[in-house]
């Protein structure tokens, strides 16, 4: 098998780029995307034992566990950059080290119902706020210092396929696994 026939573990859905244009039937789609994300993680660590739970997605990759943890900090981080840009004007936000989160004790040891309980009361708050928004919230924007300016819109469309690459790492290991 050459290396154009071994998929790419660490992009299981694609490799993400912000989209040239959004469409109103892209926001609800990835808003359904987003409000599907605490199920869908749910379902794919359902089951697994600790010793599973501790397994690397790939070789050089974050634990199960790790990834479990690693949703609801991502998605925490992105809810607040949502209301901050609609109540502020392009306010500058501070990214954070996502690599050093997942190392901290709590990630790599903590029991993963606490982080799917907090994603799902999380995406209680999220949801509804992502579907009141009007189009011209939607446009608003924050300001990223890697980034640039992110718009609503395009930061959904981030997140929308953040939820469904993370199930998929799992969901990958488990059926390579036999699990």
């Amino acid at each position: 098998m050459d290396t154009m026939d071994t998929p790419d573990l660490r992009y299981p859905v694609g490799v993400f780029r912000f989209p040239k244009s959004v469409s109103a039937e892209d926001l609800t789609r990835f808003i359904e995307q987003i409000s599907d994300t605490p199920a869908r993680l749910r379902a794919a660590i359902a089951g697994l034992a600790d010793a599973q739970l501790d397994t690397p997605y790939r070789p050089g990759g974050w634990t199960v566990r790790q990834l479990a943890h690693h949703v609801p900090d991502s998605h925490i981080n992105s809810y607040v950059r949502f209301r901050l840009a609609l109540t502020e004007d392009d306010p500058v936000i501070k990214p954070y080290e996502e690599s050093r989160w997942a190392e901290l004790p709590d990630a790599r040891t903590a029991p993963v119902e606490v982080s799917l309980a907090l994603l799902e009361n999380l995406h209680a708050r999220w949801v509804p706020l992502l579907r009141s928004l009007s189009g011209a919230d939607w446009k608003r924007s924050f300001r990223h210092p890697e980034l640039g300016l992110v718009s609503l819109e395009n930061n959904a469309a981030l997140y929308a396929w953040h939820g469904r690459h993370h199930v998929a790492h799992i969901t990958a290991l488990r059926e390579r696994m036999g699990w």
